[in-house]
């Protein structure tokens, strides 16, 4: 039985805290660097092996960083609980994808879809990528897995609905030529995205928090789940709730200023290579995901199936709830042109998406072949951004 004793933490010594706040650092020197020395580096791209390494820089540190930002945002959660700790790591993460959008809209060039871009692509990446993967891998692990029917129908009701309003709507009205939105159209369809997501978090978080949680399981399986989170993976030092929140937005703080350099390479190379204006909503969207990703496949693995839903679908409403009226407000309050209207093929991908997610989510156990449906969505998301 010794091997089922928890083990004792070990002491936090000055060099554990450095390696587990490096993410910090690097971002810190990082922009240092871009901010004095290298302020032109990312506006010469006279030299195409520079910019692809100046590229490779940028991406990384600000993925390192946002991995930071998750060590925080999840030794916050073990302290609050569920659902407020997904709901912390979700809207963590969500407010670089809308730092990343607010700085493309205020100093990149004209590029009225890119917002769109990156919330659909956000929507198939979490919606069919995240959600197949995981389905996936509890699957081979557990068989089947349960989770709140309750809160996934609560999340994909609110998701269909905010959707359909913001990226459908206006590809089919006929007060603007393009797929853009009147300002009364702007005004009241942020206000009602704004205002839904607002009574859904309080839903979340206070009157029906309980839709949210870990469905009840057999008891051999609680057992299982209770000692694999007792032998999880470590965050590494823990520090009182005030400092992991002041070092989560010290940490978010880096990939916001680096928003801009970012932006401008990516406008660059996607020009250069002749590539689909989509590509850029995807390398953000990846940019944004890739931890929250790693965290969703993290808990399916181990058989937390509920904490995986809440990840990914919150990671879906959230980009819609919070990024659409963001994007709305800025281009109100600064005449940017913003087209939020899909295209039709991407309209029927959509659609379809968001019918299979139902089906999925409808009541039953999850099994492998439910996943496998989302990853066939997902090929096809990314076949068509090349080959439309």
């Amino acid at each position: 039985m010794a091997h089922l004793m928890p083990k004792k933490p070990k002491p936090t010594t000055l060099t554990t805290i450095l390696r587990a706040e490096a993410p910090l650092l690097g971002g810190a020197v990082t922009n240092a660097i871009f901010f004095t020395v290298g302020k032109g580096w990312t506006e010469d791209f006279s030299h195409p092996f520079l910019t692809v390494v100046l590229f490779g820089w940028l991406f990384a540190v600000m993925v390192w960083c946002a991995f930071g930002v998750v060590r925080h945002a999840e030794v916050l959660a073990e302290h609050l609980g569920e659902p407020y700790g997904t709901l912390i790591l979700t809207i963590a993460v969500i407010s670089i994808e809308v730092a990343i959008m607010a700085t493309v809209m205020l100093h990149g060039g004209p590029n009225p879809t890119l917002p769109r871009e990156t919330v659909f692509a956000v929507l198939m990446i979490v919606l069919n990528g995240m959600v197949g993967a995981s389905v996936v891998i509890g699957a081979l692990r557990h068989r089947q897995q349960q989770y709140n029917l309750q809160g996934a129908v609560a999340f994909l009701a609110v998701i269909t609905c905010l959707s359909v309003i913001s990226l459908v709507l206006p590809t089919f009205t006929v007060s603007t030529p393009d797929h853009s939105l009147t300002v009364l159209q702007s005004v009241v369809f942020g206000t009602l995205t704004a205002l839904l997501y607002g009574g859904f978090l309080l839903i979340q978080t206070m009157r029906h928090s309980a839709f949210f949680t870990e469905a009840e399981r057999a008891p051999a399986a609680r057992r299982g789940a209770g000692a694999q989170a007792q032998h999880g993976t470590s965050h590494g030092p823990t520090y009182s709730i005030p400092v992991h929140a002041i070092l989560l937005v010290a940490t978010l703080l880096p990939v916001v200023l680096l928003s801009k350099p970012l932006a401008n390479v990516i406008d660059y190379g996607i020009e250069e290579l002749r590539a689909p204006t989509a590509l850029g909503g995807i390398l953000i969207a990846i940019l944004v995901l890739s931890p929250e990703g790693l965290s969703s496949l993290q808990a399916a693995r181990r058989n937390q199936l509920q904490r995986s839903v809440n990840l990914s679908l919150g990671s879906a409403l959230s980009t819609i709830g919070l990024t659409i009226p963001t994007m709305i407000v800025i281009s109100l309050m600064t005449g940017a042109p913003l087209e939020l209207g899909l295209t039709p093929v991407d309209t029927i991908l959509l659609v379809l998406t968001l019918f299979i997610s139902q089906m999925t989510f409808s009541g039953a156990p999850t099994n492998i072949l439910l996943g496998g449906v989302h990853l066939v969505l997902f090929a096809a998301f990314i076949v068509l951004i090349f080959n439309p």
